[in-house]
């Protein structure tokens, strides 16, 4: 008997799967991509060209005048560091940061915590507190500037009850003082909300039990109101002083930069020096001065969030 044996064949081994491109990983990438293009685009073209640009135009000496674009290296730098008058302009800056900052906060805060009870009437408080944000700078600042005159509103309010009011925006003991009252009504009413919706943010159960304890109002927005809104104080204090260090029309409409250069501030000094003398490339390296120090100032306040700021350390 003849056994056929059947040849059984082997299966056939399939290739592996090819990677393919399109995954779903790199789809969603791209759409991340999709998203942030308008916001890296704008970025790009409008924060970080033009950077580049100043830095170019701070190593040449451009006089559009005489029509000239001239490379002197460092010469602009040295010259920055041999100006008699940049001490005196950085010492306006520091001195209107340091009092708009302090001014502007501490009321923002105080008004925000009167303006958080539970009392009929507030919200028209808030309204009317918030409405300079609003109004336009200029505009604004015209206002006051004839209120603060000589012969303004101000000081016949004051010759009303017999005083005898300054020269507010002529006097170098109150040009200062004008302008940084003038910049925080202005903008106290944004650092206001900002507190406002940090404030109403707090779990009332913890107020609750501080009283319970009998602790008193000093100790509960010591201990609990203040750490807990630490985070907005960190965004409001760099919000206020990188706008703060870039001020411009309240000086040019107020002041400008007078009595004598006491009001003025590094920004307003920048513009002098490229459209009014026309030395652009000293302009531009002051603008890579302030930056520098705006640059120094929010890593500053960011590295130090640490110490102070609640769920940070």
């Amino acid at each position: 008997m003849i056994t056929t044996i059947s040849r059984v064949d082997a299966p056939a081994t399939t290739p592996p799967p090819r990677d393919r491109f399109w995954t779903t990983r790199r789809r969603d990438e791209l759409t991340g991509w999709l998203f942030i293009a308008p916001q890296l685009a704008g970025t790009v073209v409008f924060v970080l060209v033009p950077l580049l640009l100043v830095g170019w135009y701070s190593l040449h000496e451009w006089n559009v005048l005489a029509d000239s674009f001239t490379f002197v290296g460092a010469q602009n730098y040295r010259a920055l560091a041999q100006d008699p008058k940049i001490g005196g302009v950085l010492r306006a800056s520091a001195l209107f940061s340091a009092g708009l900052v302090v001014v502007n906060l501490s009321l923002a805060l105080l008004l925000a915590v009167l303006l958080n009870q539970r009392l009929r009437g507030t919200t028209v408080f808030r309204v009317l507190f918030f409405s300079p944000v609003v109004v336009s700078l200029v505009a604004w600042t015209i206002v006051w500037r004839f209120m603060l005159q000589n012969n303004g509103g101000i000081n016949d309010l004051l010759a009303a009850v017999g005083v005898t009011g300054p020269n507010w925006l002529r006097s170098g003991g109150t040009a200062m003082a004008a302008v940084i009252v003038v910049q925080t009504f202005k903008n106290v009413g944004l650092n206001m909300v900002l507190f406002l919706a940090a404030l109403q943010g707090v779990p009332r159960e913890l107020y609750e039990a501080a009283r319970t304890d009998g602790a008193s109002a000093w100790t509960v927005f010591r201990r609990i109101t203040l750490p807990l809104i630490s985070p907005t104080v960190l965004l409001t204090s760099i919000i206020t002083v990188v706008g703060s260090l870039q001020v411009f029309a309240q000086i040019a409409v107020l002041t400008e930069g007078g009595p004598g250069t006491s009001t003025t501030v590094l920004v307003y000094y920048l513009y002098q020096q490229a459209f009014q003398f026309h030395a652009f490339g000293y302009g531009a390296t002051l603008s890579m001065l302030l930056f520098a120090i705006v640059l120094a100032l929010t890593v500053l306040q960011w590295r130090m969030r640490r110490r102070w700021v609640f769920h940070e350390s």
